[in-house]
């Protein structure tokens, strides 16, 4: 490898973190620059815990980047020109790449009912956090979404909030994929901490005081928080590279954009093929292999190598409830759930260490 060649990495979530750190540590002939709309790194998976109110670490990226020979800067993408090979940030300026790793991550899906956008609260990026944070009172809190970050999020306003009334609403039971005994022990400790929990109900309405349900009753709150789904940003679609439906950049066996051949993916905002041929989720266990793995396969093409083949499998999943209790499921090969499962105050433990381990990783 000779010159200086220009490596850009949209996003210092998880995902362009790890690709980074791992281009830092490997790449000796490399100008590497992260590009991010924020100035500091915030753990995702925490982001529950500051949205009900609780203090968590922050990091300035500048400080953390440029000690191990990385540029930042600080900006929002608004477009890539893959004629001329340059990431359009604010105030029209160009920044050239040779090569581009994508991982602009997710955010709140607000689409599709009517109302989420206008009236809802997230906790998808710190600043959405931030704006719950602000607003909780001693009153009744919907959480829409019965997944992992709903579950989480209930759990913790129950628990840090205890004057407030939490509701949890959603299609399904709550962790409905995983095993039964993690469903059982998932719904005991919600309703103990006092979370009331509504299965098979189907929000198609966010108002300011309250959301209408598919059976046309009403449930009144003073705050909404929708935590259904995660989209990602328009800018990958909007600047020509190949996209699915929901504009996740498409990409082959080795992360590279099926349309640009210089542009990579990772995690959330990529669609990243699995072993058994299904795609992979968003979750941090997805985006840190995989900005690591892209980061790889630029530098093997830049040995003139063929990257390595994507090994890749889940191996438990980690629900919080509170900070005293949680839910490890173990899982097999093809992500279903196994019959493992580790509860209460160790699962508890479990999850705080792999969350620290997580921001580990994705800090240089």
């Amino acid at each position: 490898m000779t010159g200086q060649h220009r490596i850009v990495i949209l996003g210092a979530g998880y995902a362009g973190l790890a690709a980074a750190r791992r281009l830092a540590r490997t790449a000796r002939d490399a100008h590497i620059t992260v590009v991010d709309a924020s100035a500091s790194f915030v753990e995702r998976v925490r982001l529950h815990q500051y949205g009900a109110g609780q203090s968590i670490p922050e990091w300035d990226l500048r400080e953390l980047l440029e000690p191990e020979q990385i540029h930042f800067v600080l900006a929002w993408a608004n477009g890539i020109d893959t004629v001329r090979k340059q990431v359009i940030l604010d105030g029209a300026v160009a920044l050239d790449y040779d090569s581009l790793i994508y991982a602009l991550g997710s955010t709140n899906d607000a689409t599709g009912v009517p109302g989420v956008a206008e009236h809802a609260y997230s906790v998808a990026t710190p600043e959405d956090s931030q704006r719950l944070r602000t607003s909780i009172s001693a009153a009744r809190i919907v959480v829409v979404g019965s997944g992992a970050t709903g579950i989480e999020l209930a759990a913790e306003l129950a628990e840090y909030q205890p004057d407030s009334r939490v509701l949890l609403v959603g299609s399904d039971a709550p962790a409905s994929w995983l095993s039964r005994r993690a469903q059982e022990h998932v719904r005991r400790v919600l309703e103990r901490l006092g979370v009331e929990i509504r299965s098979d109900a189907k929000v198609i309405e966010v108002m300011p005081d309250g959301v209408r349900l598919a059976d046309g009753s009403v449930l009144e709150t003073a705050a909404t928080v929708w935590t259904a789904g995660f989209g990602v940003a328009d800018l990958a679609g909007r600047s020509g590279l190949a996209v699915d439906g929901h504009g996740r950049v498409l990409t082959d066996e080795t992360l590279r954009s099926v349309s640009h051949p210089e542009v990579y993916a990772a995690g959330d905002a990529a669609v990243v093929v699995g072993p058994d041929g299904r795609d992979l989720r968003m979750a941090c266990a997805t985006a840190l292999p995989t900005g690591k793995y892209a980061a790889d396969a630029v530098l093997a093409r830049l040995a003139g190598r063929e990257p390595r083949e994507l090994r890749f499998r889940y191996y438990f999943q980690c629900i919080s409830l509170g900070r005293r209790d949680g839910v490890i499921q173990f899982l097999h090969s093809d992500d279903s759930p196994g019959r493992t499962v580790l509860t209460g105050r160790p699962a508890a433990w479990f999850k705080e260490q792999i969350v620290q381990g997580a921001g580990r990783a994705a800090r240089p």
